[in-house]
């Protein structure tokens, strides 16, 4: 029991040198679902609402969500309106950026880079960007 508590004690300590001041943003980004609120989009500033948001009506949203293992779970339209789900995987690549990898089977297959502009007030304002040699 003494070992079991010393190995939890050490793991918290592990956990807490390994974070970072960059983490903050994105711990308000991970294990939310982020609707594409299209309506408010300005040029190639894209924005997302979390899906508690009281959205006008329409024919559908994409959107996605950010799991903390580095998991990405995008939301498309599906043929039947409904939404279906599609995995990959995302990583940070600095305070203000974040990497995105689908799976072969997404349709179609992707890879991007999405520079976050700005994440205030429960409203995330991003552009996507192809990384470079994947266009």
């Amino acid at each position: 029991m003494k070992n079991a508590s010393l190995l939890c004690l050490l793991c918290l300590v592990l956990v807490a040198v390994t974070c970072k001041k960059s983490d903050k943003l994105a711990a308000a980004l991970i294990d939310k679902t982020w609707l594409h609120s299209f309506e408010e989009d300005a040029g190639d500033t894209l924005v997302y609402r979390p899906n508690t948001y009281e959205f006008p009506p329409s024919r559908g949203r994409t959107g996605f969500t950010l799991e903390s293992g580095g998991v990405i779970k995008r939301y498309e339209i599906a043929p039947t309106d409904g939404l279906e789900e599609k995995l990959g995987e995302w990583e940070q690549k600095d305070k203000h950026s974040v990497q995105i990898r689908m799976s072969p089977d997404s349709n179609p297959p992707q890879q991007y880079e999405v520079q976050i502009i700005s994440l205030e007030d429960d409203v995330l304002k991003i552009i996507r960007q192809p990384v470079p040699g994947n266009e």
